[in-house]
């Protein structure tokens, strides 16, 4: 039974998970780096706004090292760069065999747990869940959501039934799926192609619906879709090109995150979705000028030092 939750990454989509899941009835704990923000947390709980009102969820809040454990789930929600020293820094709850699950957006993510948890209690998915920090302890999410998720390896999915069923207790639409690898490298193909373009254009997703956004992102698409094939993940395009379709039609005023990290002056998860997708495809032998291209430029206006 999964009923005590580690949640590493306290941004906008973790806080998001934590309201809804403590609201549930499960036994959470958000574990962050930033120590006001943490004893803000603890304090005062984290407020959620989303179309059901607005409610606060009681749950724990801590440094990594001070959370001794055991927790049957942890759940990685830091931003890609981070996720190694995320992980490496709760590597001693590694001795109670908890399941870690995975939302994170990019490629990488599930190589650096199992570097510290054994590969078949990992687990990794998508979500379609929106989800903005409005203070230290507040977060927004309006509009429907869903979460997919299924296991690295036959023996993790075996445990994908019992996932599904605790975080459905925090009202998350969770779904098993079985071809969950897909569904990753269909979203990052769908985040290489918009979010470095925002990036470096400053304009949200609508000010992409030109003749010049849809010919750059329809190429990085197309890379990406070559690169997985090219690696034996049997990505479909028809479905990727329509969510990049749907989001230039229906998501007009949406400031991606990679964009809102360079308008507030943080690094962004180039490296972990761009960046990744051109180092794959290297030892694949495909071309990706275009997403090489646009990785390079979001590159240039990191933050030094």
């Amino acid at each position: 039974m999964i009923s005590k939750i580690a949640i590493v990454g306290a941004g906008a989509m973790g806080c998001f998970l934590a309201a809804r899941l403590a609201k549930g009835g499960l036994d959470v704990t958000v574990i962050d780096v930033d120590r006001a923000r943490l004893e803000v947390i603890g304090r005062e709980g984290i407020t959620l706004h989303d179309d059901n009102g607005t409610a606060t969820a009681k749950v724990r809040a801590c440094l990594a090292v001070e959370l001794a454990g055991p927790v049957d789930l942890v759940l990685l929600m830091t931003k890609g760069m981070f996720s190694a020293a995320a992980i490496r820094s709760v590597a001693h709850l590694a001795q109670h065999n908890p399941l870690v699950l995975t939302l994170q957006n990019g490629l990488g993510n599930v190589e650096a747990i199992a570097e510290v948890f054994h590969a078949d209690h990992v687990l990794w998915g998508v979500t379609d869940f929106p989800a903005d920090l409005e203070g230290p302890a507040q977060v927004s999410s309006h509009g429907d959501g869903h979460i997919w998720l299924g296991g690295v390896n036959e023996r993790a999915h075996a445990h994908a039934e019992a996932l599904a069923e605790a975080l459905n207790k925090g009202a998350l639409n969770v779904a098993i799926d079985p071809e969950v690898r897909v569904s990753v490298w269909e979203k990052v193909a769908f985040n290489a192609a918009l979010n470095p373009l925002a990036t470096i254009t400053g304009l949200p997703v609508g000010g992409l619906d030109c003749p010049e956004g849809r010919r750059i992102a329809t190429a990085v698409a197309q890379e990406t879709i070559a690169t997985a094939t090219a690696l034996g993940v049997p990505i479909d395009p028809a479905r990727v090109l329509a969510k990049i379709d749907f989001a230039l039609a229906n998501h007009k005023a949406h400031k991606p995150s990679m964009l809102q990290d360079r308008l507030a002056g943080r690094r962004t998860e180039i490296e972990s979705i761009n960046g990744a997708i051109v180092r794959m495809a290297e030892q694949a032998d495909v071309a990706t000028p275009t997403t090489r291209m646009l990785a390079d430029l979001v590159r240039m206006g990191e933050p030094r030092g």
